[in-house]
């Protein structure tokens, strides 16, 4: 009777260890994912819409890890999303990081650079202003406090003017390229795929664009602390999938635009009217934006430079701590793995 009581008790032991597993975690095939997926934000920008080929080719199982995406139309609305902790991570710029990351309940941090904006932000203007000096005076639409908004203050500096000498016109990007269209103001800040619209108003042309600002606009995965204090392993596993799609992408093209014009809502044609304004970065283009340096190329350094614009004029009243704003161990790791 006790070896009976005993093989009982094994099996149960095993029965309950084997349903706390199970709890924690999906089995498909020989794979493990985490049961509660991870919610990672995403919104209308050329370098973050191939987070779509992940979930359309099963980049994601492919690497055990269960990541649910959100797809947001507005871009302000992820950003704030996350500050609350409703999501795990999310897809945003550096200078909207820099915004949001000192009051966000669960912290905020850099894990991946997903590419830096080469021209795809965009000051459009009209037919009569001619150069920088011309806005002088004259109405701006753009959405305040985000990066074009920073690239303005930026070509302002460069030509001896500041954001005082023009007349800002605080719109949200898509209200501001309507805005600029139908004539009630002068020039606006837009990125794509909003700047195709822009250029429909008769005479309209570009006067600045990012390209001009080389590292001034970075794009990132920023996921929050307590996410990788709990999952380490599973915020390696998205890092690595991110690579993954740039590798899907250089082999195989066709699907992916096809994937990535979907998820835009533009035309395969539309698209590569992109393709120039972007630089996707290596894990060796990671690795200097995580170093210190003394230019824009490298995030501490701009990071600094953002955050004197939004204490400057106003559009934070605190800044987060920029050293734990970057953690680089997991691009580090990977280029270890690969090296």
């Amino acid at each position: 009777m006790l070896k009976i009581r005993q093989i009982l008790s094994v099996f149960l032991l095993f029965s309950l260890s084997l349903l706390l597993v199970v709890g924690c975690q999906i089995y498909r095939g020989d794979q493990v994912l985490n049961e509660k997926p991870i919610v990672i934000g995403y919104s209308t920008w050329v370098g973050w819409w191939p987070w779509a080929i992940a979930e359309e080719e099963g980049l994601f199982t492919a690497n055990k890890v269960n990541v649910q995406l959100k797809w947001f139309d507005g871009y302000l609305e992820s950003l704030q999303a996350l500050a609350a902790g409703q999501l795990d991570g999310n897809c945003q710029t550096l200078n909207d990081t820099i915004a949001f990351a000192a009051d966000a309940v669960n912290g905020e941090v850099v894990v991946l650079v997903n590419d830096n904006s080469a021209g795809n932000d965009k000051i459009i203007v009209s037919e009569e202003i001619n150069k920088v000096e011309d806005l002088r005076g004259k109405k701006v639409a753009v959405e305040e406090g985000v990066v074009d908004d920073f690239l303005l203050a930026l070509a302002l500096e460069k030509h001896g003017m500041s954001r005082e000498d023009v007349e800002i016109v605080p719109l949200e990007t898509g209200a501001a390229v309507l805005s600029f269209v139908t004539g009630k103001v002068d020039a606006v800040g837009a990125f794509a795929p909003f700047w195709l619209t822009a250029f429909q108003r008769s005479g309209s042309k570009e006067l600045v664009s990012s390209k001009d600002f080389p590292g001034a606009i970075a794009d990132l995965l920023v996921v929050s602390q307590k996410f990788i204090d709990e999952q380490p392993q599973q915020v390696q596993a998205i890092v690595k999938t991110w690579f993954d799609i740039r590798e899907f992408m250089q082999k195989n093209p066709k699907r992916a635009n096809e994937i990535l014009a979907k998820r835009a809502n533009v035309t395969v044609e539309d698209l590569k009217k992109f393709e120039a304004g972007v630089k996707f970065f290596t894990l060796e283009d990671n690795l200097e934006a995580f170093s210190p340096g003394n230019n824009m190329k490298h995030m501490p350094y701009a990071a600094q430079k953002i955050g004197d614009f939004l204490l400057k004029f106003k559009f934070t009243e605190k800044l987060p701590d920029i050293n734990k704003i970057f953690n680089n161990h997991f691009v580090k790791a990977l280029a270890g793995k690969q090296s």
